[in-house]
Parts: structure tokens; C-alpha cells; sequence
């Protein structure tokens, strides 16, 4: 620890954005880094807690505490606060497969578990670990790692998301040829069209995927398993295949009017919106476009957030997003402890635009949509709502009211639906013969198997929705499973 009086002396400091009016004029990343200095500062502040919980990466009650990756976050904080930042690159590497992504959109759940944010602002890991990496690429500190020896064994990796270029990483560096589909085409999944380039610009995504091709691994783009190959094929193939396809078979509205022209799903909308901007700066006009529309966004969630943002970009007339549940409190409930990360109300950057052009926050709480209704050419004309109430029954369960007379109709010519995902999509499990249970692909998290020999499964589509570090997480326990694998597999032939 280089500085045991550094969480006395600095205060956290936040990274520094682009104003909000300003930004919401294009679409390129609003977060800045904070000087050198500053970052030492921040560094200086992790205590020297003895038992740091911010890298134990656990689930309680279904939430993250910690780092599922295990990040050595105070061995990279002192050697940041110490000036040795290329010394601090080789520690992050060593558990990070991709800091790059996590520095940007992780919602960092190391920071909720901070020891220090027992009484204080935690320390600011995620800007510290955005930082650290970002020098790495611009000193010229990393470069490709190409593999000294082939053992001959080749692997598929189906779904090239988080999950899927964490496995694809190690399995190569371990000396197999591994191979990569994907059926958009761009690599990165969710990395590249599920998250806004504001948030995440995409050239940072296709410099670490160009980085992997340089390393020996093959990126096949624009092919469908199961329709442009077979699962058969794949099996006779490759030594083992590894299904990273995600969970995004996504939750739909079905109620009166959902049908509407005008009402899609989130990611629909995210997806065609970058797509766009990436093929054609907008020229080819193959986007949603919300220009001088009404916009209402349902689920209250991050999906949610970024619909707000793009719209707000685009120049719509409102926007407003529906939550089921009520506002969070400004600091934690009595059951919402640390190390838990902290359920709080937090002005996310949507939001902080949103106050900015139309004066007020988006977000409507306790709301639930009735029904939807069209014009007589079936374009989406308004929604009815009503307001609910969160009561807690005497069996001490929760339960939701409705509440008489607080009926609403909200003009609309757009809804984008984020109200989460339902699993992966069910033709390839299907091809492959892979049992699904409780919409998962039925892989244990010990092993990472299938109930179909040399066929593995990672990520969102074996566990279901989560963060972005769950899946570099899942990527790389799958990369032990399969080389053990296939390495047996060679000692027994």
C-alpha cells in the first residue's frame, strides 16, 4: 500500500463527461479520463482493508457483490498510485481478458463492495482500470501474443459477445486453432450492436478483435449456425464447439394494440440504429428513426436507458420510460447491506440529457401500460396506463395494486420494449440436441458440459442475463473445461 493515509486525504473524484446538451449532439463516447495525477490520487485512496471484498466476485440474493473476475484491484491501485502503470497493465491482465469493455460499461459492482464505501465514496476502480488499459494500447504495450506451439486440436466457438472472445482468447493462447462464428456481420455481439457507441465506440471493440486475429484466431462473420452449417457439421469438424449465443430471445408485450406499427423491441432498435451509423453515418436511412416523435420506453433497466439516450439523439419530441417498481432510495434500505452492491438512485447518463433538453427525469415509476392504441392506418397513436402501488401482503410478500382513478393516456408514435430477455434462441439448441432448463442451456456451472458429448455452453445462454464480467467470467471457466477436454480426449486416442 503506498499511501496509508490516502482515504483520509482525497475525496473521490468523478471522471470528467462531456455537458449533456453538447454530447447528445453526436454519437461519440462522453466520458473522459481524468488526468494522471488525479488517478493517483484515486489510487492512493484503497485502504489497505486486509480482506478486500471488492474482488471476490459472488452473487447474493441474485445480485453481484465483487468482481466475478477476480481482478487484483488493490495490487493495481498502489502500483498506480506509485506512478508504475505498465507494472499495473501486466496485473490487470492477468485476470482481465478485456479491460477495455468492463472500464466502459461495467456497472462496477467492485465498487459497491469497496471497503471504503462502508462510510465513504469507494474508491474509482472503474475509471482506474479504463485508464490503466487504455495507456497500454497508446504506449504500445500491447501487442499480439502469438502462441509458440499449435497441440492441433480445433475448437469452435459459436457467438462472438464477451463470453465468447473470453474462451476463443485463452483457448488459443493454450495452443489450439480456434474458430469463431458469427452471424451479424460484425464480431463483438452485444459489445457491438446491443450497447450504444456512446456508451462503448465500436472501433475499441474491433481494434481487441482485430488483435485476437493477429493472435491466430479465425473470425468467420455473416454465417448462421444452423442454417448456413449445420451442427453436424460443426461436431465433425472441430475437436469441441462452444455454444456463446447469448440470451436474446427477447421478453415481448402482449396486450391490446401491442401489435401497432411503431412498437418494436429495445434491442431491435438499438441494433439498426448502430448498424446505421456504422455502415453509412445514417445516409442509408435503415434505422428506427424517433425525429420529432413521442417516445415511451417500458423496463426500467440499463436496455431502457440507452433506448432514452438514442432517441434523445435523434431529436425526438419526449421521451419518457416506464418502471414497474418505485424509485430507489437515495442510500441503502435496511436489507440492502454491504458488501452488497448498493440499489440506489443514481442519475445514469440518459437521464442526466433527458433533465437537460426537456427539463425533467424520464423516468415514470409504479406504471403499468394497459393497452395501446392505434390509428385507423394501425400506427401507434397512444397508451393508456395507471398508476400502481407496492404493498407488502401478510404472507410478507409484495404485491402490486392498482390505484383507482390514476388513469393516464400518454401520446405516443413509438415504444421500444426493454423489459428483459427470455433465453437463448431455441432453433439452434434445437440443432444441437442441447437440453434447456428453466429457458438455459442445462450446462453446470463445474463443468460447462452438455448433455451432448464435445459440446460445451457459456454466458447469458447458459446463465442466463447478466453483466458483462459474468460473461468474460464464463468464457474463461468454459476455456479450462474444454482444453481439459480435448487434451483427454488426445490421451485416450
Amino acid at each position: 500500500m503506498g499511501k496509508p493515509t490516502g482515504f483520509m486525504e482525497y475525496q473521490r473524484e468523478k471522471g470528467k463527461e462531456v455537458a449533456p446538451l453538447k454530447r447528445i449532439k453526436n454519437w461519440g463516447e462522453y466520458a473522459y479520463k481524468l488526468s494522471d495525477e488525479s488517478l493517483r490520487k484515486q489510487g492512493a485512496r484503497c485502504m489497505d482493508c486486509g480482506t478486500p471484498f471488492c474482488h471476490m466476485g459472488i452473487e447474493i440474493r441474485g445480485a453481484t457483490t465483487g468482481c466475478p473476475i477476480n481482478n487484483l484491484i488493490p495490487e493495481w491501485n498502489d502500483l498506480v498510485y506509485r506512478g508504475k502503470w505498465q507494472e499495473a497493465l501486466n496485473r490487470l491482465m492477468m485476470t482481465n481478458n478485456f479491460p477495455e469493455f468492463t472500464g466502459r460499461v461495467c456497472p462496477a459492482p467492485c465498487e459497491g463492495s469497496c471497503t471504503l464505501a462502508i462510510t465513504d465514496p469507494a474508491v474509482s476502480i472503474k475509471n482506474i482500470e479504463r485508464t490503466i488499459i487504455d495507456k497500454g494500447f497508446e504506449n504500445g504495450w500491447i501487442t499480439p501474443r502469438i502462441p509458440t506451439i499449435r497441440t492441433g486440436k480445433k475448437i469452435a466457438v459459436i457467438g462472438s459477445g464477451p463470453a465468447g472472445l473470453a474462451s476463443a482468447d485463452n483457448l488459443n493462447q493454450v495452443g489450439h486453432s480456434v474458430t469463431v462464428y458469427e452471424r451479424a456481420d460484425r464480431a463483438g455481439g452485444l459489445l457491438m450492436y446491443g450497447i450504444p457507441n456512446m456508451k462503448l465506440e465500436k472501433e475499441i471493440v474491433e481494434r481487441r478483435v482485430h488483435l485476437l486475429q493477429q493472435e491466430g484466431i479465425d473470425f468467420i462473420l455473416n454465417t448462421e449456425v444452423g442454417r448456413d452449417i449445420t451442427a453436424e457439421e460443426l461436431k465433425l469438424q472441430y475437436d469441441a464447439v462452444i455454444l456463446c449465443i447469448g440470451a436474446q430471445k427477447q421478453r415481448a408485450l402482449h396486450m391490446e394494440g401491442s401489435n401497432a406499427e411503431g412498437v418494436y423491441l429495445a434491442m431491435d432498435y438499438l441494433t439498426s440504429t448502430t448498424k446505421s451509423l456504422l455502415d453509412s453515418n445514417f445516409a442509408d436511412g435503415q434505422f428506427i428513426n424517433t425525429k420529432g416523435k413521442d417516445v415511451i420506453v417500458i423496463g426500467g433497466g440499463d436496455t431502457g436507458a440507452d433506448c432514452v439516450a438514442t432517441a434523445i439523439r435523434q431529436n425526438c419530441r419526449s421521451v419518457v420510460q416506464f418502471g414497474k417498481h418505485p424509485q430507489l432510495p437515495a442510500s441503502r434500505a435496511e436489507d440492502n447491506q454491504w458488501p452488497t452492491d448498493p440499489n440506489i438512485f443514481k442519475l445514469e447518463y440518459a437521464y442526466e440529457e433527458a433533465n437537460a433538453k426537456y427539463g425533467k427525469d424520464p423516468r415514470e415509476y409504479l406504471i403499468q401500460t394497459k393497452k395501446m392504441i392505434k390509428d385507423k392506418d394501425g400506427r401507434l397513436k397512444e397508451l393508456h396506463t395507471i398508476q400502481m402501488e407496492k404493498i407488502l401482503g401478510e404472507d410478507g410478500f409484495y404485491f402490486f395494486k392498482e390505484v383507482p382513478g390514476s388513469e393516464k393516456i400518454w401520446p405516443a408514435q413509438f415504444v421500444f420494449v426493454a423489459i428483459g430477455f427470455e433465453g437463448p434462441e431455441t432453433s439452434l439448441t434445437e440443432q444441437f440436441g442441447v437440453k434447456v432448463l428453466n429457458k438455459r442451456i442445462a450446462a453446470s456451472a463445474k463443468d460447462y458440459t452438455t448433455n451432448v458429448e464435445g459440446v460445451f455452453a457459456a454466458g447469458d445462454a447458459r446463465k442466463g442475463q447478466s453483466l458483462i464480467v459474468w460473461a468474460i467470467k464464463e468464457g474463461q471457466e468454459v476455456a479450462k473445461r474444454v482444453n481439459d477436454y480435448v487434451t483427454n480426449k488426445a490421451v485416450v486416442r
